[in-house]
């Protein structure tokens, strides 16, 4: 939880930073698009889907990659240390999403290897999304979906 509440905090305060206006200590968690990577890592996971271009501009961000590795605390808890890519410690907003696509690719969210000890290779599978109010989410959450 040490690990979380970390990445969390640089997380929100990065993208106060640039703007943003957060409603929540924590964002909701989303991958960009399908990731058949993701989609295998539960048993049964569900899906979601939102169309990110109707998201609240102050109020959604995104990490490339999964924001516990561009946050960069995984040493601290054991975990290999990741060369810092240009893209790394950054928060950005979902306009700018095409630029860093177009940049640096998309990453490779195939399945292609089994998931024992995932967390110490090389861990660029998706991008991450995060929403940081409840209101683009809301249906879900009273669902229970």
């Amino acid at each position: 939880m040490n690990f979380r509440r970390k990445t969390e905090s640089k997380l929100r305060e990065l993208f106060k930073a640039r703007g943003g206006c957060p409603e929540r200590q924590s964002p909701h968690y989303f991958v960009l698009g399908e990731c058949d990577w993701f989609a295998g890592l539960y048993p049964d996971p569900g899906t979601v889907t939102l169309d990110w271009r109707l998201l609240p501009e102050k109020s959604a961000s995104f990490t490339y990659p999964d924001s516990f590795i561009s946050m960069r605390f995984g040493h601290e808890f054991g975990l290999p240390y990741e060369p810092h890519q240009p893209y790394h410690e950054k928060v950005f907003f979902l306009h700018e999403l095409a630029d860093v696509v177009a940049q640096y690719g998309l990453p490779d969210g195939g399945v292609g290897e089994d998931y024992a000890d995932y967390h110490k290779r090389k861990f660029e599978k998706y991008i991450e999304v995060q929403i940081w109010t409840d209101g683009p989410v809301a249906e879900f959450l009273q669902s229970g979906r």
